[in-house]
């Protein structure tokens, strides 16, 4: 079992990212298995500059989360629409967090489906991360929960898979090559890779 002690002192954005990849998050009567994330380092002057991170050009009011203790729920708003959850990491003050990108609904079916529409493929409850916010039910006022705390309405049981793929991040323009993008490969609920128009061609 991963301490917080251990998410708080990874050595990279991509062992964060493994270590919460194969999780179960639970959030009141419904749990869900994070099959994919998407790790994001911090500010330009910190151990893992990052510019696709929110955090990179340093603390404000809405990424502070960020910046906080390893183990909060660092929720923002997508599109004016989606609530998409990111959990931090790293020692206090050092921004870090790891997107969660999908996840297969283990309990709380009926809920979820409410939440997403029964004539969804259940494959597509919690695909992508503002699908995953909504089928958790989560809002900006989970803003900063602890998701350590068996008190919390929102708790991550921390299981690491041991089987894994990397590849470059989603849908960011800066970074977007950086294999920071995890998922487990057999998981029908893992998203589609769609790279940015705005991001550099590959070479």
């Amino acid at each position: 079992m991963v301490s917080i002690k251990q998410l708080a002192s990874v050595n990279s954005p991509l062992e964060a990212g493994l270590i919460i990849l194969g999780s179960t998050l639970s959030v009141d009567d419904v749990s869900l298995r994070i099959v994919e994330v998407e790790a994001y380092g911090g500010e330009k002057d910190g151990p893992w500059p990052d510019p696709a991170a929110h955090s990179y050009r340093g603390r404000t009011s809405r990424n502070r989360v960020m910046f906080e203790r390893a183990g909060l729920l660092y929720v923002y708003r997508s599109y004016g629409m989606h609530f998409c959850m990111n959990i931090s990491y790293g020692p206090t003050g050092v921004a870090g967090g790891v997107l969660l990108r999908a996840a297969e609904v283990e309990a709380g079916h009926d809920v979820v489906s409410g939440r997403r529409s029964p004539d969804r493929p259940r494959r597509d409850w919690a695909r992508g991360p503002g699908n995953l916010g909504s089928a958790a039910g989560i809002t900006l006022a989970d803003n900063g929960a602890d998701v350590f705390d068996q008190d919390s309405r929102i708790r991550l049981d921390v299981s690491e898979s041991d089987d894994w793929v990397a590849g470059p991040r989603v849908g960011v323009s800066s970074a977007a090559e950086i294999p920071w993008r995890l998922w487990i490969p057999d998981s029908p609920a893992v998203s589609a890779y769609r790279r940015s128009p705005r991001a550099p061609a590959l070479s």
